[in-house]
């Protein structure tokens, strides 16, 4: 009996083992695989040790993130936009009167680093703005599909309704801005000022911040298009005929051959291809004649976004013009390579393209210019600069906030390290949440 008994109880366990393992598998194929849940899965990246721009921890704290990268969140078939915004921690609520009585439009062009963007969109986005995002059409589809997945969670963020093949330095980049422009004027928002964005900008500035700039005496009712005449060592770009090829470079179309002067004696000036441009202006851009031409004349120049507005905003008869205006304007902080022991101490990161990709050791750098923006920050190489900078900026928005606050809008929180119970937090983390 003894041993009927032991074989009983050693079949009664090898049943409850394959039950569980069963039942493992069960929950496996019929839950943790649906597109859903895969998507859900957290993968939460440290908080740098040090960051500079929240100095150090008080004596017994580290600061612990709250932000995690979803590997794949927006490759499921639909989402769950409240729950995305928890988990991303999107600040849904405009946060003051004086932020929503003027309402910015916003133009970003992308192509890659899908986190470093989603990055710069919540910390942009306010319900009260709109925002015009232009994906390049050479982009993986899953990219633009995700993309457009995000975009479907917010009444106020669409995708151009015309995407260009975009070539660095080519026409097509200028024609993505004015793809966005043409959609902007159409939005039920009426926004006051368009600022344009890359997918590598982050802001330095908080959205109350931006529109303090934007209203201030100098600004008001003037565009911003940093730039001057055109140096000689510039002109080449306007004096020769150049082509896009294969999408991914320009070159002059023949040696030598030179382009008919610009239209309507204009004189052209250089500068910086991003800028903050009053609506009425928008429109002078879309409508003029003189615009129009000025832009088909621009087709085959180099890098034309770096004359186009400028010059436009030279123009008397524009509206917001600034006849005077030379580089004013605090829209970039960038870190060029020939102006380094000059303007900057140096690129603690990489340079590409002669334009520093920020490491965490520049964020002093960027915060002091008290710049709009900042560009360049890239997610796969230097994490921590974004992750730093980021946290800083969130902190900055919550204290300005008029609104009380909701606990999901906090990307990172000072932790007690002196507590033990304070190593579950970091497991906690990286388990798999469901909805």
């Amino acid at each position: 009996m003894p041993q009927l008994e032991d074989a009983k109880c050693s079949f009664l366990f090898c049943l409850g083992i394959c039950i569980f393992i069963c039942s493992i598998i069960y929950l496996k194929t019929t839950v943790f695989d649906t597109p859903q849940a895969k998507s859900r899965i957290l993968t939460c990246r440290p908080f740098p040790q040090h960051c500079p721009a929240l100095g150090h921890s008080r004596n017994g704290t580290r600061w612990q993130s709250t932000e995690c990268h979803l590997e794949g969140y927006f490759m499921a078939p639909v989402l769950n936009c409240t729950q995305m915004w928890s988990d991303f921690h999107f600040i849904t609520r405009t946060l003051s009167k004086e932020e929503e009585e003027y309402p910015l439009a916003f133009i970003i062009t992308i192509h890659k680093e899908l986190e470093t963007f989603v990055r710069l969109l919540r910390a942009i986005y306010a319900p009260h703005n709109v925002y015009c995002i232009h994906v390049d059409r050479k982009a993986p589809e899953d990219y633009k599909k995700s993309v457009q997945l995000l975009a479907g969670c917010f009444d106020n963020v669409f995708l151009a309704t015309v995407s260009e093949r975009v070539t660095y330095a080519g026409f097509s980049r200028l024609q993505a801005d004015i793809n966005c422009m043409s959609d902007l004027v159409k939005s039920s928002v009426r926004w006051r000022k368009v600022i344009n964005l890359c997918g590598q900008d982050f802001p330095i500035q908080s959205n109350l911040e931006l529109v303090r700039y934007m209203q201030s005496k100098e600004w008001r009712d003037r565009n911003m298009t940093p730039g001057i005449k055109q140096p000689k060592d510039k002109r080449y770009r306007t004096e020769f005929q150049y082509v896009e090829a294969d999408d991914s470079y320009v070159v002059q179309h023949k040696r030598g051959h030179k382009k008919s002067l610009p239209p309507h004696n204009l004189q052209i000036y250089f500068g910086t291809a991003y800028y903050s441009l009053t609506r009425a202006f928008v429109q002078f851009v879309l409508e003029s004649p003189v615009a129009k031409d000025f832009l088909e004349w621009s087709k085959d120049t180099f890098s034309p976004d770096e004359h186009y507005w400028v010059t436009l905003n030279h123009i008397k008869d524009a509206p917001g013009s600034h006849l005077n205006g030379g580089w004013e304007g605090d829209i970039r902080a960038i870190k060029w390579k020939d102006q380094e022991g000059t303007t900057h101490n140096g690129c603690k990161g990489h340079y590409i393209r002669d334009i520093c990709i920020y490491s965490i050791e520049d964020i002093p750098w960027i915060i002091n210019k008290q710049s709009m923006f900042a560009n360049k920050f890239g997610i796969e190489t230097f994490p921590d600069a974004l992750h730093c900078l980021e946290q800083w900026h969130r902190l900055k928005v919550l204290q300005q906030a008029a609104v009380p606050i909701q606990p999901s809008w906090h990307l990172a929180h000072e932790v007690d390290t002196s507590q033990c119970c304070n190593n579950t937090a970091g497991l906690k983390s990286n388990l798999l949440f469901l909805s």
